[in-house]
């Protein structure tokens, strides 16, 4: 493959990127395949650190549609992964295939099939052939009783040819206003022979005594948004299990992390504070119209450069499921500008 003279990585892409006549603009961009892509939160972070992605896909429609929505100039399939039987050459694959078997909101079992959907990403891998990979998955794949399929995904990638390093990262230490830690695999063809390093933190958590500015607060990131924005969030009750812990944050505090559910979203600042009466039960500190974040609200507290667009014809259900699934761009563009000049 030849030498190609792409962006400098940490140079951002203007607002504009999504246009094909400023990626025409640009030549010899690194080109990237995207699996496992949801509404394009890893994508998104690729493109702001100087890839082209060629083709993306996802199993979920409703995903698919936001992704389209927002990033036209991409090739979005939607289709079972074992479907697809073919794939452009690219320099980078990433993906980030489904967590529910290891999530803490998840059922974690450790045989779900959808635990072993890494398999389907290494056959992509063994036909692409890229100079490198990124993954992403949730922190509790190295809990003990999913350690055995955390060792074998280093073990497959390896013997695919991959020197393979990993690291769960705070994605508030990337500038993203939320309580997000994931983990990342990371994979350097071996024929290169070069290491990869992940990126130092570009913010300080809260409270960190740090030279590094603070992480953006739920103020930053929403502050300008309407606070009873109709139709917006779900106005269902807070039953029982939503009051069983604290799902409050205040304006100056960073969000705790940004579910997929709708009804369990945690409560904007707007709303009273939170109580502790006993174990596993809150209250409202006072009285006062309270209610769950928006899913454009969350979308933001995700990171997402620009609002999201939403095709009118997605639910307000699937809104905050696709919004929730997302990897936080800010935090995925950080893993992908730290990539070796090897493109």
């Amino acid at each position: 493959m030849a030498e190609r003279s792409p962006l400098k990585r940490n140079q951002l892409i203007p607002a504009g990127y999504k246009t094909r006549k400023y990626l025409e603009q640009i030549s010899e961009m690194p080109t990237a395949v995207s699996l496992f892509s949801g509404c394009g939160g890893s994508d998104a972070g690729l493109i702001k650190s100087g890839f082209e992605i060629l083709m993306a896909s996802d199993i979920n429609d409703f995903a698919g549609k936001v992704y389209s929505k927002n990033m036209p100039e991409v090739d979005f399939v939607v289709s079972d992964i074992k479907k697809i039987k073919s794939f452009p050459r690219a320099d980078l694959l990433v993906g980030c295939y489904p967590c529910q078997g290891f999530s803490n909101g998840g059922l974690r079992e450790a045989e779900r099939g959808i635990n072993y959907l890494y398999q389907e990403f290494n056959r992509a891998l063994q036909i692409i052939k890229p100079k490198a990979f990124i993954v992403e998955n949730v922190s509790g794949m190295r809990r003990s009783n999913f350690i055995h399929l955390f060792d074998s995904q280093l073990k497959t990638f390896a013997e695919s040819g991959y020197k393979v390093v990993w690291k769960v990262l705070d994605a508030r230490e990337y500038g993203v206003p939320q309580e997000r830690t994931r983990l990342f695999f990371v994979g350097i063809r071996s024929d290169l022979d070069v290491d990869y390093e992940f990126p130092n933190p570009t913010h300080a958590l809260p409270g960190e005594l740090s030279p590094l500015p603070p992480c953006p607060t739920i103020r930053d990131a929403i502050g300008d948004m309407d606070e009873w924005p109709e139709g917006e969030f779900d106005a269902q009750p807070f039953h029982w299990y939503y009051m069983s812990r604290n799902r409050y944050r205040g304006w100056n505090e960073t969000s705790r992390t940004i579910v997929a559910n709708s009804r369990h979203i945690s409560l904007h600042p707007v709303s009273p504070p939170l109580k502790r009466i006993t174990t596993d039960e809150w209250v409202f500190a006072h009285d006062g119209p309270a209610r769950r974040f928006s899913y454009r609200e969350a979308a933001r507290l995700q990171g997402f450069y620009n609002d999201l667009k939403f095709p009118d014809e997605i639910g307000l259900k699937s809104r905050y499921r696709v919004v929730g699934n997302a990897v936080p761009p800010p935090l995925f563009a950080a893993v992908a500008g730290a990539l070796p000049d090897i493109f």
